[in-house]
């Protein structure tokens, strides 16, 4: 039941932010060889901006939780930035260090290919206006740190950011400042778009339509997110609602 009421309020988040990072039609043309890593937090506006864009891109990113309070990361991410400004990207690739969603979004677009749809006004305007009422509609969701056990590897997910059962697992991820692999699985054709229960059935469109929703298909025969993967304890797991669980049972102290 309390779950139920989470899943409709992150519905109605994703609306405040207009469904931005659902699809990925423009992806990346030259995807980095290494990890991007991205120092932020879930609830954070500007943050989510920079989600939306990877989403879009097809990118995936080391996600290094720095919620209010953290001690985790906020640290390194001060020593590397010089403030505590979020988001931060660090592209390992290119030797780049760089804070403000909009110019993360131009360099992430400029150096590996596709299309950004927040580079040029008036979009940027109206989703940043959107991504700033979507933070509003869940202020005390992962913004604040929460004591917990840190991981010996980062965990994986496989999610997109509009996705209103992924927000959940993220939130948490965020809040217990845990570590991981952000695998963006955003919808790659129009065939995508719905419930999988309308895309497999009625349209039998095919699942495999992007990089990562093939590797998913591959790896656990269907296409569904949220996805996780935890290599310390050989786990892997759909359903948010038994992710969260999992989480709590793990790694909160």
């Amino acid at each position: 039941m309390l779950h139920g009421l989470k899943v409709t309020a992150s519905v109605l988040t994703s609306t405040a932010a207009l469904w931005r990072g659902t699809d990925c039609f423009a992806p990346a043309r030259e995807p980095p060889a290494e990890l991007l890593r991205l120092y932020e937090f879930e609830g954070c506006p500007y943050c989510r901006m920079v989600r939306q864009t990877l989403t879009e891109l097809d990118l995936d990113v080391l996600i290094l939780p720095c919620p209010k309070g953290g001690t985790r990361f906020r640290p390194t991410a001060l020593e590397l930035g010089g403030k505590a400004q979020f988001p931060l990207l660090e592209d390992p690739n290119t030797g780049t260090r760089m804070y403000e969603s909009r110019d993360i979004a131009a360099y992430l677009a400029q150096t590996y290919g596709g299309h950004a749809r927040a580079n040029t006004e008036p979009l940027r305007s109206l989703f940043l206006l959107g991504s700033m009422g979507a933070s509003a509609l869940r202020p005390l969701s992962g913004m604040r740190a929460r004591p917990s056990k840190a991981p010996e590897q980062p965990l994986e997910l496989y999610s997109f950011e509009s996705s209103p059962y992924s927000r959940l697992v993220r939130e948490r991820l965020c809040e217990l400042e845990l570590p991981y692999i952000l695998r963006n699985t955003g919808k790659a054709a129009w065939t995508d778009m719905g419930p999988p229960a309308v895309r497999d059935r009625l349209l039998k469109a095919p699942a495999d339509s992007g990089r990562n929703r093939a590797a998913l298909l591959a790896r656990t025969g269907r296409v569904q997110v949220p996805y996780l993967i935890d290599p310390n304890t050989n786990t892997e797991m759909f359903e948010s609602a038994d992710i969260i669980d999992y989480l709590e049972r793990q790694y909160a102290a």
